[in-house]
């Protein structure tokens, strides 16, 4: 596989491993840009998916053979966009003016992907698929016609997951809590979505305090939290900034019961954190609990990915991200902009027959689209299917940490969540 790394791109992932060897595959190359936050906030999501886009790709080559994936191999070239919007938007701008790739996957939170695809992609005429960027503000910029039908993304709106935290919360006693988030797309707007609920629910928001990204210390905003005396902490953001303003929460005394988003069922947390701190913790995931191409991905994933656990964020939607991106180029039978869209939906079709990750899964598929016939990707986070505006509507489950492991604990289906929203929309 042929990356083309930033240096900064380069010495981040130098110690995550080399790339397993592939079958016989074609010398020509169709290559994918990604734009993924390797180093900041969101470094450990980026460097996470970036390992599961590998993976991905090697088994559609092992998959695909001597014939390939429209002629050719799959490979991608990589940038770090360094958990900053100016910085995503320019390593995206190279890769469509210099490299002139028809698809790009990424970013990893919402305010590095909303100006990537306002900016470049949508304008551009270019394919981008997120692998975590969550924000409602996409199906708004998308209803809005701003998003031109390029963009898609393989986790669901903080508009369900804000709704399906409330409810856990509520399910394990939290009946008052107070939040910390980050001060930007993302955890504004799933404070907004997690707040109707939650409130609309019964549950009792005490206070809430914004945090920007990537401090020495977090000291003031842990104070100011703790002022109210709350019984919780729900706390949104990422893995590296929720490190230490869960530890300073802890010095400064503040109650160890928690909520968490997505991001924070992650090893590395856990062990930044101390296990023995959160047996009170709790947080949801967009996926599902079990599916051949979840089994797969858990055996496979952590013998080649330099370090990640399945668990690691981003790294399961990653996965589907670049299966799906995958597929498409396959079933669009050409490796261009437009014939990659639309055959993002054709792949998850409900009709076809079920394919499921892995090289044996990904033969089936091929072979299949080389007879014509539908197919419909189940992958790691389970069955979705793209609507108009680039969502999915998917599962989430439920998890809490128990002796330093993520434990899932039950799931919420789609049509659970629907529920929820229908009886708080009353």
């Amino acid at each position: 596989m042929r990356l083309m790394l930033t240096s900064t791109a380069l010495a981040v992932l130098a110690t995550m491993g080399a790339p397993a060897a592939m079958a016989q595959t074609p010398s020509c190359t169709h290559t994918v840009g990604m734009v993924v936050s390797l180093t900041g906030a969101a470094g450990r999501y980026g460097q996470a998916a970036s390992k599961s886009v590998e993976l991905a790709f090697n088994d559609i080559n092992k998959a695909a053979g001597a014939q390939g994936v429209a002629g050719c191999k799959l490979g991608f070239d990589v940038r770090d966009a360094q958990s900053q919007g100016s910085v995503a938007v320019d390593q995206a701008r190279q890769l469509v003016d210099l490299k002139k790739v028809p698809a790009i996957i990424g970013g990893i939170i919402s305010s590095v992907s909303i100006p990537m695809v306002t900016s470049v992609t949508a304008p551009a005429g270019v394919v981008q698929i997120s692998p975590a960027s969550s924000s409602p503000s996409l199906t708004k910029l998308a209803i809005e016609g701003k998003t031109g039908g390029w963009f898609f993304r393989t986790i669901t709106s903080d508009a369900l997951q804000g709704t399906a935290a409330a409810k856990y919360a509520l399910d394990q006693g939290m009946k008052s809590l107070t939040i910390i988030h980050v001060n930007n797309d993302f955890g504004v707007n799933m404070l907004a979505e997690f707040r109707r609920a939650y409130e609309a629910l019964g549950g009792k928001i005490v206070d809430v305090t914004p945090y920007n990204p990537d401090q020495s210390s977090y000291n003031a905003e842990v104070t100011k939290a703790l002022k109210t005396d709350p019984a919780a902490l729900y706390f949104i953001g990422y893995p590296g900034d929720g490190t230490t303003i869960i530890r300073t929460w802890i010095q400064q005394g503040g109650p160890q019961k928690f909520l968490f988003n997505d991001g924070m069922n992650s090893s590395d947390f856990i062990k930044g954190v101390g296990a023995q701190y959160l047996n009170s913790a709790y947080g949801t995931s967009s996926g599902t609990t079990k599916t051949e191409s979840t089994e797969y991905f858990n055996k496979t994933y952590p013998a080649m990915s330099g370090g990640f656990d399945a668990e690691a964020p981003a790294a399961v939607q990653g996965y589907d991200a670049a299966a799906i991106l995958g597929l498409a180029v396959a079933q669009a039978g050409k490796f261009e902009a437009a014939a990659i869209r639309d055959a993002i939906r054709k792949v998850t079709n409900p009709g076809g027959e079920v394919i499921h990750a892995g090289p044996a899964g990904f033969a089936r598929a091929i072979e299949l689209i080389r007879q014509k016939k539908p197919i419909r990707y189940v992958g790691v986070i389970g069955p979705v299917q793209f609507d108009k505006y680039g969502d999915i509507a998917g599962p989430f489950r439920a998890w809490k940490f128990t002796n330093g492991e993520v434990v899932t604990v039950s799931q919420m289906t789609t049509e659970d969540v629907a529920a929820i929203q229908a009886k708080i929309n009353k």
